[in-house]
């Protein structure tokens, strides 16, 4: 890139997995300015993943999985200013204010604001004790401390996504009494097939968690030592803890209150530029176009927010680009890895591939005749061969898939 951007500063607000991944991409793109990343967040950038999984179950906090050594940040000349809040967005001035009042001019602005968990309006949850949602090292931290220096060690997790069970999980290995309480019919009832709601909650309940759907808390009653959760069936529960995991909220109001045009999350279009030519959205509180499926999506990811803001530093540095990717996750319950590719939004067929070994299957979503997505189950095979087919839309024969006497290789489902 030109030298052009030599006197020019780019701003980023949030410093997680988007904002931090743009910095570094952008230095690497060519971009010679300033690059400034705030976050109200004091911790260290770190990966959030292992929060309702390793950080529970271990004492060794974030300095262990950095997003970036601390070095990097000095090498490629990227400035953290942690644990300082942005109050406003003036898109006509091209600044920011800081809340101590203090006004940053920018060139570019990247907006990675992401989200904070929902917490729902139950009768009394503002007064118990030891509540938490699960979102930051902190949250993490004092869930394990709490649930460590409890005698009773009774857990009952609000929400059965999979940042519930996933927590549930942890918690079961600090050989906690846990209960997850899904208000849906089945866990993870916004996000997969019953299928795959059905084989998480045996397998919770197999380790000594108990799942309970169709379970409706309404209020929170404290008691001396612990809470008693109480739902709309006139069932209740004791707990000396209570994680709260029912779902997110976008943090949009910092860029609709500058303007910025909103709709389930900040608008961007396929470079990740909102209305104004000058700001940029990356990470999950973007709402934006997949090329791939054909339509508007929000996505809560790691690999969405670090490929958006990829796209987001090629762009600023005057790149043609589209962002155009499959989207993938994970989670890891247990001794199970699911590794999910695609979206089986629209789905109107499931094929399942029941593999020899226990524990190991894979669910492919057809609409008609594409395949929309895999969800892998102890079986990375199905998840490479999955992508591999999702992205060239080639044309499968559905009746091979469950066949465990083809061979899993390509070619071998092609119709």
């Amino acid at each position: 890139m030109s030298s052009t951007t030599q006197n020019k500063v780019c701003i980023v607000i949030g410093a997680s997995h988007a904002g931090v991944n743009f910095a570094f991409a952008l230095r690497r793109e060519g971009w010679e300015g300033e690059i400034i990343l705030y976050d109200n967040d004091k911790e260290f950038p770190y990966h959030r993943p292992p929060l309702s999984k390793a950080y529970l179950t271990s004492e060794e906090g974030t300095e262990q999985s950095l997003l970036f050594p601390k070095e990097n940040y000095k090498t490629d000349n990227i400035v953290l200013k942690l644990g300082i809040a942005v109050n406003t967005i003036n898109k006509e001035e091209k600044t920011i204010t800081l809340a101590n009042g203090s006004v940053q001019q920018y060139d570019k602005l990247v907006i990675a604001t992401g989200a904070r968990p929902f917490i729902p309006p139950i009768q009394g949850l503002d007064l118990a004790k030891n509540v938490f949602p699960m979102r930051t090292a902190e949250d993490a931290i004092n869930i394990r401390k709490t649930i460590n220096n409890s005698l009773t060690k009774r857990a009952v997790i609000i929400g059965g996504g999979y940042i519930g069970l996933e927590t549930a999980a942890s918690l079961k290995k600090l050989v906690a009494n846990v209960v997850v309480l899904e208000r849906e019919e089945r866990v993870l009832a916004r996000v997969t097939a019953p299928v795959m709601s059905d084989f998480f909650t045996q397998l919770h309940q197999n380790n000594g968690v108990k799942v309970l759907t169709s379970k409706n808390v309404i209020s929170i009653e404290n008691k001396d030592d612990h809470n008693v959760v109480v739902c709309d069936d006139g069932t209740k529960f004791h707990a000396d803890l209570i994680v709260v995991g029912v779902g997110i909220k976008v943090n949009s109001e910092l860029a609709q209150n500058a303007g910025i045009v909103i709709e389930n999350g900040i608008k961007v279009d396929e470079t990740a530029k909102t209305n104004d030519p000058d700001i940029y959205a990356i990470g999950d509180c973007t709402y934006h176009y997949n090329p791939h499926y054909k339509y508007y999506l929000r996505l809560e990811s790691v690999q969405n927010a670090v490929d958006q803001a990829k796209a987001a530093a090629k762009a600023i540095c005057e790149q043609e680009v589209v962002y155009d990717t499959i989207p993938w996750f994970w989670s890891d319950q247990f001794d199970v890895k699911l590794q999910i590719v695609g979206l089986s939004k629209g789905y109107n067929q499931i094929i399942i591939r029941q593999e020899e070994a226990e524990n190991s299957f894979s669910a492919w979503y057809f609409k008609d005749d594409e395949l929309l997505a895999v969800d892998a189950v102890n079986f990375a095979k199905a998840y490479v061969l999955g992508t591999k087919f999702i992205k060239s839309k080639q044309k499968l024969d559905k009746s091979k898939i469950s066949d465990l006497s083809i061979p899993f290789k390509p070619n071998s489902f092609l119709a």
